[in-house]
């Protein structure tokens, strides 16, 4: 996201934009990428309630929280794309409140990877997760990325 600064977080986060809802998609590759045609949006909050819930030094991923969110809902999937928005406003909107922390920090991006577009990019990221007692590694030469070492051994069962 782009001028952080200048947004209201906590007003994004609170804008349900007539969601929850279930849309039924026809696009056949994206059935059969997904598994299923009922495509559920969650709204920014529920995003912020489920992070909210991971205790210090355990893990989720944004992939954890989506298949939850379907679970729950009865839909095949949770769209991707506000998914991985919608964590990142949660993240915002937190740094932008003097109190009421989620810790958006525990949870992270595909494979454990840690995210550049949450407040203070992956450094703020690491050092949180290294004061709970993760292990992050570096990978890639060129295109530099940061994960939890074996974070499956740490992901919250979300249910």
């Amino acid at each position: 996201m782009a001028d952080e600064s200048s947004k209201d977080f906590n007003a994004m986060l609170h804008d349900s934009k007539d969601m929850p809802k279930i849309q039924v998609i026809t696009d056949p590759a994206s059935i059969e990428k997904y598994g299923g045609d009922r495509m559920y949006f969650a709204p920014p909050i529920d995003y912020d309630r489920v992070m909210k819930r991971i205790p210090s030094g355990k893990l989720t991923t944004v992939g954890e929280i989506r298949a939850y969110f379907a679970k729950t809902s009865g839909a095949d999937f949770t769209e991707p794309i506000t998914a991985g928005i919608f964590v990142s406003i949660a993240a915002w909107a937190s740094f932008q409140r003097s109190g009421d922390e989620t810790p958006w920090w525990r949870t992270l991006k595909a494979n454990g990877e840690l995210n550049p577009k949450y407040p203070g990019g992956v450094e703020a990221q690491k050092s949180r997760l290294e004061a709970e007692g993760h292990t992050i590694i570096q990978k890639g030469r060129t295109n530099i990325r940061y994960f939890v070492k074996d974070y499956e051994k740490a992901l919250l069962k979300l249910d």
